[in-house]
């Protein structure tokens, strides 16, 4: 669940950016559709506790996010909130395995390898293990960086612009990929997009519009 009212955030020296409220059941989905620039990683960033709003505030699953001390609300995103970046941030040093083994050292809990196997082997890409993500097509590597996302079986995901690079048909299996997963995790989706195949595959969704100038409405 998401709820947001009278959200603001100003960045040093620019214009206020003033997002429109919004509510999704958890479960739901949410689009955040706009041109690139437009404020929608912004939105991401308030709500996945990365960036502290100026006046309003953002409620997830019940947890009013500005309102935790920033240790606590680096815990709380590793523990609920599964990122899927536009730049998906695979450490170059390290294996597929390993960087999913991240997401425990974030959450403070010891490595589950089992549980990478498994995440690993759900989205197809558990012989990929051992490869670094030099070794990965981009299609692999969103992938394994989707598996990074799921393994805390987050209440929510925040999926930026995912579709952007992607041909007609990797754009529809992304999408499927992610409202599978969403589904089966009874997670709420969040797109940012401004991709039209993304708005014409989740007709249902709620729309959170952006506009050019970086004011949004509902």
């Amino acid at each position: 669940m998401i709820d947001s009212r009278g959200l603001q955030y100003t960045y040093p020296r620019g214009e206020p950016l003033r997002f429109g409220d919004v509510s999704v059941v958890q479960g739901g989905a949410l689009l955040l559709r706009g041109p690139s620039g437009s404020g929608k990683s912004t939105w991401l960033a308030l709500a996945s506790g990365l960036l502290t709003p100026t006046a309003g505030e953002v409620v997830v699953g019940g947890q009013s996010v500005g309102a935790l001390p920033a240790a606590a609300r680096d815990a709380w995103r590793a523990r609920h909130i599964g990122f899927l970046p536009q730049k998906l941030h695979l450490g170059e040093a390290l294996s597929v395995a390993d960087n999913l083994g991240l997401v425990f050292f974030a959450a403070g809990l010891p490595v589950d390898r089992a549980a990478v196997a498994r995440t690993l082997q759900a989205l197809g890409v558990e012989a990929l293990a051992a490869r670094k993500p030099s070794q990965l097509s981009g299609g692999q590597a969103q992938r394994v960086a989707l598996a990074r996302a799921l393994l805390p079986r987050p209440s929510v995901i925040l999926a930026d612009e995912p579709t952007a690079s992607l041909d007609d048909e990797a754009c529809a299996v992304s999408l499927n990929l992610l409202r599978t997963c969403a589904s089966g995790l009874n997670a709420t989706l969040v797109i940012a997009t401004h991709d039209a195949r993304v708005w014409q595959a989740l007709p249902q969704a709620r729309v959170l519009a952006f506009n050019a100038s970086a004011r949004v409405a509902a």
